[in-house]
């Protein structure tokens, strides 16, 4: 199947609709050009209005960590963007969203990935990428996974989600920024 057949399935698809408080906006990008992925949660209300992946302040945190402008991120035939979960959850009970849809990841991912053939570095975004994409698993925390990022290199980079939450998350973890965001920055570099 071609790439533009597929996204236009996935665009179409409605399997939880039921289970969608706003109504299902599958938001991804991505073109059979991009060396580099990122995979993260799912939109947010923010973006389901809009329609554009990481459109909103994760969004810009997540650029900043990855060293890249707005027109470079976006730029499909760099840069894929693909959730765990392609449709907004809804609001959770704590204050974020509801966790990804289980249904997307399963159902779609493997046969996206078959269009990107030059894909060299997938960035992993949070711990629900973390846990469906580390083989060798990862650590006891999200943490302790984004600590040991190099374990998962060449393939793999992950990464805290850049939420509010992220702020206070990278005050008692200050090694981020002095040891993880200056090889994200390098690796990023070398592909877009």
């Amino acid at each position: 199947m071609s790439l533009k057949r597929l996204l236009h399935e996935v665009r179409a698809c409605r399997i939880c609709e039921a289970e969608l408080p706003f109504g299902p906006r599958p938001v991804i990008q991505l073109a059979n050009t991009a060396r580099l992925l990122v995979v993260g949660q799912a939109p947010g209300s923010k973006v389901h209005r809009s329609g554009i992946p990481w459109d909103d302040a994760s969004g810009d945190r997540l650029r900043d960590w990855l060293g890249l402008d707005r027109s470079t991120f976006f730029d499909e035939g760099k840069v894929a963007i693909l959730p765990m979960g392609f449709c907004y959850p809804g609001a959770g009970k704590n204050g974020g969203d509801n966790p990804p849809r289980p249904e997307c990841a399963p159902r779609w991912h493997e046969r996206l990935l078959k269009h990107l053939p030059g894909l060299q570095l997938t960035i992993l975004v949070g711990q629900y990428a973390h846990r469906y994409y580390l083989d060798a698993g990862p650590k006891a925390s999200m943490t302790e996974t984004v600590k040991a990022f190099s374990q998962y290199r060449p393939q793999f980079f992950p990464l805290p989600h850049p939420s509010w939450r992220s702020a206070i998350w990278m005050r008692k973890n200050p090694w981020f920024e002095e040891a993880v965001i200056p090889e994200l920055r390098n690796e990023v570099r070398k592909l877009v």
